[in-house]
């Protein structure tokens, strides 16, 4: 970038008034949020007041799987879901899906149609506002042109996008003060294959909940029906002003710099994490929930994060479906509110060298349909049969299938951030804390567990312990039963696992899918060793559960650590237990394909054979494309910019020694001699590496398919590292 640009962005900056909108309110005060949450969703609530009660009563039980959505209920649901939108300012509707971009799409279709009247003997035409059961319930796509590795072709492009019931429709703002109305649905092919995020983790869903409601019955609790995981996620992602963003194509074009060095003061002093919010952020993040409340986005927290420009939002947890959608909606409010406030929002994980990236920390936990948190470990766990039962499931279930974890969080732009001090590696493991091991253990050996009561043990006491600080006027404060690992890519946080892998540009919907899909199948091995185990009784005693649960604490204890992640004594430690350590991606993304994994996707019907393949190839073939777009960026900012600004400036030192030596002087001890001697060298070395670069390129674009990945994953991220160090320098 020029000099004289980059002085105008700055200036730009600072002479920018500051954008302002004005809360919502209510008798001159600012509403709560609670009145404004919401209002823009067609609720179920909303639905009851406009539907004959008998028409609710139909399309509650249609959405609860007893019964197939008929024709009339689709068309009333329909008519009061237009009207509720058209009052509102709506003109277009949306199917809104998940094709495996790692984004949403949409495309609008207006309520207007024409219809033929006869008056008179006179037919006329006129426009009327209609919206059917069958518009609601499905559009038409094109299929062909998503990512759908090899299930379509250009010519059967048709697919379709189907109404989710389970999610709620909702009001986005339009054009010129229109909105928009948008239907959360699936997509699928003409043949019914999977090509989106969302029918995936509808799938694991119910084959969760079938799962586990069949283990609470066998434990005697016949009231749940139902079991869902429940999901909160905390988003992290960098604010830095629009301006400057736009001088930098690598940013624009990669989402990360792909040259340049780190400031002299960046994250040293830890003064950001938590620190006081700048107020242009502020009044970006401030906007971003306001408009995300409406749309029934419970967004609780928001918070500098560690490195400098960064931030974190947060939302209370939530059905897993439903919040996959929010937390796009997230995403796409936050790019959207950026825009307005001159800002630009990066959600790739490493977009800075030498700073922390962003992840995207899945919460997640099992609750019934009675409201009870099956991973809540109350204040006596060791008695606590239940939660036992579904801890050592899902510990069963990260020990086997590790892998697919490791898959699950696998990209081109989260592989910068995994293993980097600053996020787990990529060794699956899980934490429990003192607390929880100490049950376990106890357990595993058949005998009491220690009530750890004197303070110079490193081990909270069971039951839980409070703090004393010394401080008269400061109240009691208790402590977690837990303490928070945060090197641990699986760490129990209280009541819920947290899922610290997934990278923050990353949708949450496939780490959730497969995790489902491992705990699933380990409930049920859970279940079925119960079952052998209580024999003829009615139901099994505590002796039976404590026996079952004592197999799978030894069988998982390998996946529990509660050490430094980030340490090489892990990495070490790891290979003794018989943990993989997978470091590139093609080798994650091939565990989708282990046999033993590929056969729990498919025997429990997540996904078909092809379907499998299908994902397989579709992240290969970004992977490659993801490094292919970023090797043909950084070739040409060093082709077009570095190498031409060296050239420019050694011509300078050049003429400056050829001035010296005209007027006499001796410039052999020239600091310009010096300067020069050493910029023909580092630009020789640049000029060697970006040779290097693009004949990598050329070959790498002549392969194809998976080999194309790995040899993009083996070959390009060396060299582009390679031409940013030698940039740099």
């Amino acid at each position: 970038m020029s000099q004289a640009a980059r002085i105008a962005a700055l200036q730009d900056t600072t002479a920018r008034p500051g954008r302002t909108v004005e809360w919502p309110q209510v008798n001159g005060s600012p509403a709560y949020v609670s009145k404004t949450f919401g209002v823009n969703v067609f609720s179920l609530k909303t639905l009851a007041e406009t539907l004959p009660k008998s028409v609710y009563a139909r399309f509650i039980q249609q959405i609860k799987g007893r019964q197939t959505l008929d024709r009339p209920t689709a068309d009333a649901v329909a008519h009061a879901v237009r009207v509720w939108a058209q009052d509102r300012g709506a003109t277009h509707f949306t199917h809104w899906f998940q094709p495996q971009t790692g984004t949403t799409a949409e495309k609008h279709d207006c309520f207007l149609t024409m219809k033929t009247v006869f008056s008179g003997g006179i037919e006329e035409t006129t426009a009327i506002d209609a919206f059917s059961g069958s518009q609601l319930l499905q559009s038409e796509p094109d299929a062909s042109s998503f990512p759908n590795g090899g299930m379509r072709t250009t010519f059967e492009a048709r697919g379709y996008t189907i109404w989710d019931t389970t999610s709620p429709m909702f009001l986005r703002k339009g054009p010129h003060g229109t909105s928009i109305l948008y239907i959360p649905s699936v997509f699928i092919s003409y043949n019914g294959e999977a090509l989106d995020e969302k029918t995936i983790l509808l799938r694991s869903s119910e084959v969760l909940s079938n799962a586990a409601v069949k283990l609470l019955n066998l434990l005697g609790d016949k009231e749940s029906k139902r079991v869902y995981a429940t999901l909160g996620t905390e988003q992290e992602f960098f604010l830095i002003d629009r301006s400057l963003y736009n001088l930098r194509p690598d940013l624009k074009i990669t989402g990360r710099t792909l040259l340049g060095v780190v400031p002299p003061k960046h994250q040293q002093l830890e003064d950001h994490y938590f620190g006081q919010i700048p107020s242009r952020v502020l009044a970006a993040l401030s906007e971003c929930e306001l408009d995300l409340y409406k749309l029934g986005v419970p967004i609780k927290t928001r918070h500098n994060e560690v490195a400098p420009n960064q931030f974190e939002m947060a939302p209370i947890f939530e059905e897993a479906s439903v919040a996959v959608d929010h937390n796009l909606l997230t995403m796409e409010t936050l790019h959207q509110v950026a825009h307005r406030h001159k800002l630009k929002v990066l959600f790739h994980e490493k977009p800075f060298k030498g700073v922390n990236g962003s992840g995207k920390h899945c919460n997640w936990s099992l609750s019934t349909d009675q409201g009870d948190n099956l991973l809540d470990p109350t204040l006596k766990p060791e008695t606590n049969y239940r939660f036992l039962l579904f801890l050592v499931a899902t510990l069963d279930a990260v020990h086997k299938h590790g892998g697919l974890l490791r898959a699950s969080i696998a990209s081109a732009s989260n592989e910068h951030r995994l293993g980097a001090n600053e996020a787990p590696p990529g060794i699956v493991s899980a934490f429990l804390g003192d607390h929880l091991n100490e049950v376990l253990n106890s357990i595993e050996e058949n005998r009491s567990v220690r009530n750890f009561s004197q303070p110079h043990l490193q081990t909270v006491k069971v039951g839980g312990t409070v703090l004393d600080v010394k401080v008269s006027t400061l109240p009691t404060i208790a402590r977690d039963l837990t303490d928070r690992n945060r090197t641990s890519p699986f760490a129990f946080t209280g009541n819920k696992f947290e899922f610290r892998a997934a990278g923050s540009k990353q949708s949450p919907s496939l780490p959730i899918v497969l995790l489902n899909a491992a705990v699933t199948a380990s409930i049920t091995e859970v279940t079925e060793a119960l079952i052998k185990q209580k024999g003829a009784k009615a139901e099994p005693s505590i002796d039976d559960i404590l026996s079952v649960v004592r197999v799978y604490i030894t069988q998982s204890k390998n996946i529990r650590f509660e050490g430094n992640n980030y340490s090489d004594e892990w990495v070490k430690e790891a290979e003794k237990r018989g943990l993989p350590n997978i470091r590139s991606c093609p080798v994650a993304f091939r565990q989708l394909l282990e046999a033993k994994n590929a056969s729990l996707l498919i025997s429990l019907g997540i996904l078909t054979d092809g379907e499998l393949k299908s994902r397989f190839h579709i992240l290969m073939e970004k992977y490659a494309k993801d490094l292919l777009i970023e090797a043909n960026t950084l070739k040409t900012m060093v082709l077009q910019g570095v190498l031409p600004a060296a050239f420019s400036y050694r011509k300078e030192l050049t003429d400056s020694l050829v001035g010296q030596k005209a007027l006499g002087l001796d410039f052999s001890a020239s600091p310009e001699k010096s300067l020069l001697d050493l910029l023909t060298k580092l630009t020789a070395d640049v000029q060697a590496a970006a040779n290097t670069l693009v004949a990598a390129i050329d070959r790498i674009n002549g392969l194809e398919g998976d080999e194309q990945a790995d040899a993009a994953g083996t070959e390009l991220t060396v060299i582009l590292e390679d031409v940013r160090s030698k940039t740099d320098a």
